[in-house]
C-alpha cells in the first residue's frame, strides 16, 4: 500500500467518527471536553459555530453522531452526545456579547429568504454579519418552520425555540410574518434581490386513499398539518380511540401528542415489522413508556363508517419472508382485522409543494415536481436562485436543514460578488500536539468503563397535566460528570513521524488494543490479515506510515481498535508517536469572504 496521505482532511476527519457522520461536522469532542471542564458557555459556541441550535438540537436531533461513536464499538450505548449538546445549552451564561458582529455599513446586496425555518435561519445567520440585508418572507405569524408547528412543546420547549431563533432575528433580519410568498415571478421582477434562497421545507403530507376516506374525512386528519394546528391552539381536543398510521417521528409526535389532548387508546399502525421502522429507536421507546400500543404487519385496507360517522379501520393482516441480511424476500395476505377508531392520522411521509413557483423561470423540476437542485451549491437551474433544507432533497432531521443553509450561504455569496458558486474553499485539518511533558497530556486519557448515563423524564403521572410539559429533564451534574468520561477523544490523533522511528516495538508492546503492527508491506487485504488484531472493519481505513530507516517494513494502524490512549507516545523513546488534536477547518461563508476578500488586489 502507499504511504496514507494524512495531508488529507477527510483521513483524520473519517477517525473523528461521530464529526464524520454530523452533517455539520460539529467538533463533538471538543465540546465534550469543555463541558467536562465546566465551560459551558465555550461549548455552546463550539457548538453553534456548526448546529446554529444548540438547545434545539440537544433536544430534537436524529442524532446521526450516536451510531457513529466509537464508544458503540466497544460497549452497546455509545457516549450521550445529543443529550450533552442540551448541558451546554441549559448551563451557558449570556452568548449575546460573544455572536458575531454585523456592521452597520451594509454590502449593498439584498437576499430574500422563503420560510423562516432551520434553513433559512441558518442562512440568515451565515450572511448577515457580511453586511447583506436579509428579508425572511413567514406564512405564520411566529418563525421556526417544522420546529415550531411539527415537534411539540412536550419536546421542544417554546422558551428555548424563541431564544435561539431571535439570536439570528435579532442581527437586524427584516423579518416578514402573515406573508406567505405567492408568486416567485413577483417575488424576482420586483424585490430588487440580488440572491433567492427557498427553505420552506416540505409541507404538504401524503394522504391514504382507500375506501371511506372522503365519507371520514372529518376525522381524518394528515399528520403534519395536525401538529400545525395543535401548535398553533387551532386543535384542543381528539377522540378517545385513536389510530395513528405510519411509523416514522412524526407519527411519534402524532400518537404522544393525542395522549395529551385526552386520547384514552391510541395505536401506531405499522405496515411491516420493526426492523423496518423509520422512527428513531429513543422516539419508540418514549412513545411505548406512554402505553402507545405499536402494532406490526397490518397494512390499511379501508375507512370503516357506522350511522355516517367513523368507526375504525379494516386492516390486512401481513406476513413476511424475510433473508439472512433482514431484508424482506416476500410478502403475504394472511386475514384482515377491524380496529375502531375515533380518529385516525395519517403520518405516512411529506412531500415538496411549490404552486407558487411558475414553471416557465428557467427553474427545472423533475418528473416528481421537485426542483433540480445542485448537491454542492444548492443552486437551482436558475442562477441566484438556491433551495435547501426539506425544500431541496425532501424531509431529513434538522441538522441536514442546517448544513445545508451553511453550504447555500457560501454559494449565495459567491453568486453575489460575481463568483462562481462551484469553485469554493476546500475543507482543511489543523493539527496541534497534546504533549505537556514526557508522560503527560492535555486531556483525560484514561478509559472509563461507566456506562451510558440515563436520561431523568418527569413522572407519568405529572406528564399529561398540560400540553407543554417538557418530558425530558436533561442530565443531573453527577450524570454529567459521568458521560463527559465516557468520550474516548477521537479527534486527538495518534501521529507518527516514520523517519524518528526505531522499531524497538515499544508501542507495540504496550497498546491495550493491538491495533498497531510492524511488516512488510503489501496489498491492503493481506496487511488486514497480518496484523496483530487483524482488521475486520473495512469501512474504516488503515493508516500505513511509509518505509521504516531501519528495515524498510511499515508501521500499520487499525483505527477501528484505537482508543487513543496515549500509551505509544508515552512509551515510544524518540517521539515517533505524539498525540495531536485534529481541527477540520469546514468553510462557512465567512470564511469565503475573507478568502475572497485577500484575491483582491491591494492599493499601496
Amino acid at each position: 500500500m502507499e504511504p496514507t496521505d494524512t495531508s488529507n482532511p477527510n483521513y483524520y476527519h473519517r477517525v473523528v467518527d461521530c464529526q464524520w457522520a454530523c452533517p455539520a461536522h460539529t467538533d463533538v469532542p471538543e465540546y465534550i471536553r469543555l463541558i467536562a471542564q465546566g465551560r459551558f458557555t465555550d461549548a455552546y459556541l463550539v457548538n453553534r459555530h456548526s448546529n446554529v441550535f444548540p438547545g434545539i438540537l440537544g433536544r430534537v436531533c436524529d442524532r446521526p453522531c450516536e451510531p457513529a461513536c466509537r464508544r458503540g464499538r466497544i460497549e452497546e450505548k455509545p457516549v450521550a452526545i445529543c443529550r450533552l449538546k442540551r448541558v451546554a445549552a441549559d448551563h451557558r451564561e449570556d452568548v449575546s456579547g460573544r455572536l458575531p458582529k454585523i456592521p452597520k455599513v451594509k454590502n449593498g446586496k439584498k437576499v430574500a429568504l422563503v420560510g423562516a425555518g432551520c434553513a433559512s435561519l441558518t442562512v440568515a445567520n451565515d450572511l448577515m454579519p457580511l453586511g447583506y440585508e436579509v428579508t425572511i418572507f413567514e406564512q405564520f405569524g411566529e418563525p421556526g418552520g417544522l420546529m415550531r408547528s411539527n415537534i411539540p412543546s412536550f419536546r421542544l420547549p417554546h422558551t428555548v425555540l424563541n431564544e435561539e431563533i431571535g439570536m439570528i432575528t435579532g442581527m437586524g433580519v427584516d423579518l416578514r410574518l402573515n406573508t406567505p410568498v405567492k408568486s416567485m415571478r413577483e417575488l424576482i421582477g420586483q424585490g430588487g434581490y440580488d440572491a433567492v434562497f427557498v427553505g420552506s421545507g416540505a409541507p404538504k403530507g401524503k394522504e391514504l386513499n382507500l375506501p371511506g376516506r372522503t365519507e371520514g374525512s372529518a376525522n381524518v386528519h394528515i399528520g403534519i398539518s395536525w401538529l400545525e394546528s395543535v401548535a398553533f391552539g387551532h386543535i384542543e381536543k381528539i377522540g378517545r380511540r385513536v389510530l395513528i398510521i405510519g411509523v416514522g417521528n412524526t407519527a411519534m409526535d402524532c400518537c404522544r401528542t393525542s395522549l395529551r389532548l385526552g386520547a384514552d387508546s391510541v395505536k401506531v399502525m405499522a405496515r411491516k415489522p420493526r426492523g423496518f421502522f423509520k422512527a428513531s429507536e429513543w422516539e419508540l421507546e418514549d412513545a411505548e413508556e406512554e402505553s402507545v400500543a405499536i402494532v406490526i404487519n397490518h397494512s390499511p385496507k379501508s375507512f370503516v363508517m357506522e350511522n355516517g360517522r367513523l368507526a375504525g379501520m379494516l386492516f390486512d393482516r401481513m406476513e413476511y419472508d424475510l433473508d439472512a441480511q433482514g431484508r424482506i424476500t416476500a410478502e403475504r395476505i394472511v386475514g384482515e382485522q377491524f380496529f375502531p377508531a375515533d380518529d385516525v392520522i395519517l403520518a405516512i411521509g411529506q412531500e415538496n409543494a411549490f404552486p407558487w413557483i411558475e414553471r416557465d423561470l428557467g427553474i427545472e423540476f423533475d418528473k416528481w415536481d421537485v426542483p433540480v437542485v445542485d448537491k454542492v451549491t444548492f443552486q437551482s437551474t436558475r442562477a441566484g436562485v438556491f433551495f435547501g433544507g426539506d425544500a431541496a432533497f425532501g424531509p431529513k432531521n434538522i441538522i441536514w436543514a442546517v448544513e445545508h443553509g451553511h453550504q447555500a450561504a457560501i454559494s449565495i455569496h459567491r453568486h453575489c460578488q460575481g463568483e462562481a458558486v462551484s469553485e469554493r474553499l476546500a475543507p482543511g485539518m489543523n493539527l496541534q500536539s497534546r504533549k505537556m511533558g514526557m508522560h503527560e497530556w492535555s486531556y483525560a486519557n484514561d478509559y472509563n468503563p461507566l456506562e451510558r448515563r440515563l436520561m431523568p423524564h418527569v413522572s407519568l403521572k405529572e406528564r399529561f397535566k398540560k400540553l407543554n410539559i417538557e418530558v425530558e429533564l436533561g442530565f443531573t451534574a453527577q450524570q454529567v460528570e459521568q458521560e463527559v468520561q465516557r468520550c474516548l477523544n477521537c479527534d486527538v490523533q495518534t501521529v507518527f513521524t516514520a523517519k524518528l522511528c526505531i522499531e524497538c516495538d515499544a508501542c507495540i508492546d504496550i497498546c491495550p488494543v493491538d491495533c498497531l503492527t510492524i511488516t512488510h508491506n503489501g496489498t491492503e487485504a493481506e496487511l488486514r490479515e497480518r496484523l496483530k488484531a487483524p482488521a475486520k472493519n473495512l469501512t474504516q481505513p488503515l493508516y500505513v506510515s511509509a518505509g521504516l530507516p531501519q528495515t524498510g517494513r511499515v508501521m500499520v494502524k487499525d483505527e477501528d481498535l484505537c482508543v487513543h490512549c496515549g500509551l505509544c507516545a508515552e512509551r515510544c523513546p524518540t517521539a515517533a508517536w505524539d498525540m495531536q488534536k485534529s481541527e477540520l477547518r469546514w468553510p462557512h461563508a465567512g470564511d469565503e469572504a475573507v478568502a475572497l476578500e485577500a484575491k483582491k488586489p491591494k492599493i499601496a
